[in-house]
């Protein structure tokens, strides 16, 4: 698509007025314009602060965190793949509210507790409930303090 600086940079300008997005989010769109610079319009948005990647990052573990019960291992991986810094990811990371996610954690593993207690093996069931909490992105002692905890509920 040919469109010329100008109306591209309003364009992402306004993108990042309505949400945040990393430098890696914007880079994506802009390779669908021909001929446009992209380092240029990235460097006039981070400029103009519209980018932050340490505030994108901050807000992604947040959110992730809180409303879609991810661990930090989860949010480290899924901020690398979106080509954030090793210092902005763990400074996102250590803002993350310890006791409230330890308590979504519990929440997230008794609610998978009870939709297993129909599996009659006892192995298979251990096997479901460890995969399902590390497929959010807990550690492994986490998920053995959760299953602990569910299990002598």
């Amino acid at each position: 698509m040919k469109m010329d600086t100008a109306a591209i940079l309003n364009r992402m300008m306004r993108l990042c007025s309505l949400s945040e997005h990393c430098t890696g989010d914007i880079r994506s769109r802009l390779e669908k314009y021909e001929g446009v610079d992209a380092e240029e319009i990235i460097g006039r948005l981070t400029a103009d602060g519209y980018i932050d990647d340490e505030r994108y990052a901050v807000a992604f573990a947040r959110d992730k965190s809180s409303l879609y019960c991810w661990g930090t291992a989860k949010i480290k991986v899924a901020l690398q793949r979106k080509g954030i810094c090793a210092q902005d990811i763990a400074n996102a990371i250590s803002q993350i509210d310890e006791a409230s996610a330890d308590a979504r954690l519990l929440s997230s593993a008794r609610l998978k507790w009870k939709s297993l207690s129909k599996e009659t093996d006892p192995q298979k069931k251990r096997a479901k409930f460890f995969r399902f909490i590390l497929s959010r992105g807990y550690t492994l002692d986490k998920v053995y303090k959760a299953y602990d905890t569910v299990r002598t509920d």
